[in-house]
């Protein structure tokens, strides 16, 4: 068992019209929380860390996290750095022993998004690391990111071939509609099939991934307003709409907000319940549990991935 490719797992999601959870993952309880839901559900899936989460919790810490998950579990795992904004921070990822890295380049001009993606595409399958790129602009924040409604686009599909066939990059992820975070913008969510479509069509068989695609669990929101937090309008995309896209040829969709929600409702609920208790491990137990429900969840209902290793 050991930190794997991605490449061979998304061939089997495609032809099996499923999609692979891409988890965000910030210590040791989130880590271990997904990782037993796997185990649980016999799924494949993908550890994914921000240029935050890597300064939070230090690359080495993080490194042998994930190894001892490996251990423990018998997976093997890929793990992937979310949204790499330089090149410095992709090349960093790939010697530390990340399997995966993403160059985000979706706010630069496209000629410039296409020469530093395809930098890093070069330095990274030097090592035999794949790596995703970024086409289009989600709104919305998490973590660095911070994309107002009114700056986000939607990607043009045929810009999308042209970005795959001149970058080599082995996943893209696109712009049909989802929102970073929990505080979303007003309307109704709806994602662009018609867009998604069009650019399956053009890129058969290539791995396209959704970020932004939390379908922030409204009882776990509840919960975090009941015990002293405040949540408006927080919402996300509909878990149908998510289930559709994975069999129209996403591969791989992104969760990071949902966890975070249900770990901080639940130790918001644990020391509200239990005010003279003062021992971490009993509320970042409780928070490790709900997050295994709700990557189980993920897997069996939403993703289609469970029983697919």
């Amino acid at each position: 068992m050991a930190i794997i490719s991605s490449t061979e797992l998304f061939k089997k999601a495609y032809d099996g019209k499923y999609a692979i959870g891409a988890f965000n993952v910030n210590n040791m309880e989130i880590i271990q929380g997904i990782v037993d839901a796997a185990k649980q559900e016999n799924s494949p899936l993908i550890l994914q860390v921000s240029k935050g989460a890597r300064e939070y919790a230090k690359p080495a810490y993080l490194m042998k996290l994930v190894e001892a998950a490996i251990i423990d579990s018998g997976l093997d795992i890929v793990l992937h750095l979310d949204h790499g904004e330089s090149f410095d921070i992709c090349k960093l990822c790939v010697d530390d022993g990340f399997s995966s890295v993403m160059f985000d380049g979706s706010s630069l001009p496209f000629e410039e998004n296409i020469a530093t993606t395809k930098q890093v595409v070069d330095y990274a399958h030097s090592k035999g690391v794949v790596v995703e790129g970024e086409l289009g602009t989600l709104a919305g924040i998490e973590d660095n990111v911070n994309i107002s409604e009114s700056n986000a686009h939607l990607t043009d599909p045929d810009q999308a071939a042209e970005f795959v066939d001149r970058t080599g990059v082995d996943s893209l992820a696109i712009a049909i509609g989802t929102s970073h975070g929990a505080y979303k913008f007003k309307g109704e969510p709806s994602l662009d099939f018609e867009r998604l479509e069009k650019i399956t069509k053009l890129l058969p068989g290539f791995a396209i991934v959704l970020h932004g695609a939390s379908s922030v669990p409204l009882e776990h929101v509840a919960i975090c307003n009941q015990f002293g937090g405040d949540l408006p309008g927080a919402s996300g995309v509909p878990e149908q709409m998510l289930r559709q896209a994975a069999g129209m040829g996403v591969l791989k969709i992104n969760i990071d907000t949902d966890i975070r929600i249900v770990a901080t409702g639940a130790v918001r609920k644990y020391l509200v319940e239990n005010p003279q208790d003062f021992d971490p491990r009993k509320y970042l137990a409780a928070a490790r549990d709900q997050i295994t429900s709700l990557v189980a969840h993920k897997m069996r209902n939403v993703l289609n991935s469970s029983g697919k290793l």
